[in-house]
């Protein structure tokens, strides 16, 4: 999402496409209740540990954690508020749960304006006993959103949306390693930058966003992103494959997919893949993998449940009509991308996805 058009409600929640709005109970870690009526979210962070299926959303100015046997039964869970920011100082974005050493760990985006950084909480439980805030120490310290942590041969990382400096030029993703779930060390790389046409369609600013790690079969390390404007139509999700024995602290060792693969817009899409039939503006998805671990990833041939927001087709575009979907993605084999961007560069040949609705 951007600083200047990013949604601060909740988007309806409809799993598989078939659920109407809700009448929910959102619960307190303390156990006090309220009555949340027609519940929405958008940027879905959804893992499995064991059978039970567990997502966070921004909700009441904090966090909201909901467990279930299923994704699809997410839709009707109680809601737990597990954090609210007392501090007052913003906006609460785009949560994402993480498992590390059997310990829960929440990443989200907290602030106003410019002031937009990464926070982390965590506990021992999912859904309860979580404290205080923790500012990530992302180098540079620069304004910071939709943060990922995800581990890759043995290393840490943590992926996020960023600015090169201080004023909203244009959204890119940066890497940076990390020593602990809460610590980040050394400096952040650039991966991605929005300078493709096909993630050019709507801007100011240009938007990476949204990034999500994952292991293909071969075990490379893929970084999946939405591009284009949140506010339209065009939001799609695209993908990074980072070649086979690349640093992913080097920019140059990424490739990017040669338009959208999950997308409502076929002239953004890459050659061989479609648009979307039943949603538009498909975008900021979460894998949902056991502990949330990229080597869980599934294998050739399987497909795997995902969850993204978007709009229902015949439905005007706009934040407030986002919502969640289930879905499907699989590995699809032999996949050049090249840097279109960059005449005469190398290209690389591997798995990319597809992802069902």
């Amino acid at each position: 999402m951007t600083i200047s058009r990013r949604f601060a409600g909740l988007s309806a929640l409809l799993l598989a496409g078939v659920l109407g709005l809700a009448v929910q109970t959102v619960t307190s870690a303390t156990g006090a209740d309220a009555a949340q009526t027609a519940i929405r979210a958008a940027d879905p962070s959804v893992l499995r540990v064991g059978g039970t299926y567990i997502s966070v959303q921004s909700i009441n100015g904090g966090i909201g954690v909901r467990q279930a046997a299923s994704p699809d039964a997410l839709a009707a869970a109680t809601v737990r508020q597990v954090f609210t920011d007392n501090q007052g100082l913003g906006e609460v974005w785009a949560p994402e749960i993480h498992v590390d050493g059997g310990r829960f760990y929440i990443y989200f985006t907290m602030g106003t304006g410019a002031a937009h950084r990464m926070y982390v909480i965590s506990s021992a439980a999912a859904d309860s006993g979580y404290g205080a805030a923790t500012k990530l120490n992302l180098p540079d310290d620069r304004w910071a959103i939709d943060g990922t942590m995800f581990v890759f041969n043995g290393q840490r990382y943590f992926v996020w949306s960023g600015w090169a400096g201080t004023t909203n030029v244009e959204q890119n993703l940066y890497i940076a390693r990390m020593t602990s779930p809460t610590a980040a060390t050394g400096a952040r790389a650039i991966i991605s930058q929005p300078r493709e046409s096909w993630e050019r369609v709507v801007g100011n600013p240009f938007i990476n966003e949204g990034p999500e790690a994952i292991r293909d079969p071969s075990g490379q390390l893929h970084v999946t992103y939405s591009a284009n404007g949140s506010w339209s139509d065009q939001y799609c999700i695209a993908d990074l494959r980072l070649r086979a024995g690349g640093d992913p602290m080097y920019v140059w060792d990424w490739y990017k997919s040669n338009g959208c693969l999950f997308g409502s817009n076929r002239a953004t899409m890459m050659t061989g893949w479609d648009p979307t039939l039943n949603v538009n503006g498909p975008g900021h998805h979460t894998f949902v993998l056991l502990n949330g671990d990229i080597n869980t990833s599934p294998p050739a041939g399987s497909r795997f449940p995902l969850m993204f927001h978007a709009v229902p087709k015949g439905t005007p575009y706009s934040w407030a009509n986002r919502s969640w979907y289930t879905g499907t993605f699989m590995w699809w084999g032999a996949i050049t991308y090249s840097r279109a961007n960059v005449p005469g560069s190398p290209t690389d040949t591997g798995w990319s996805l597809k992802f069902f609705e």
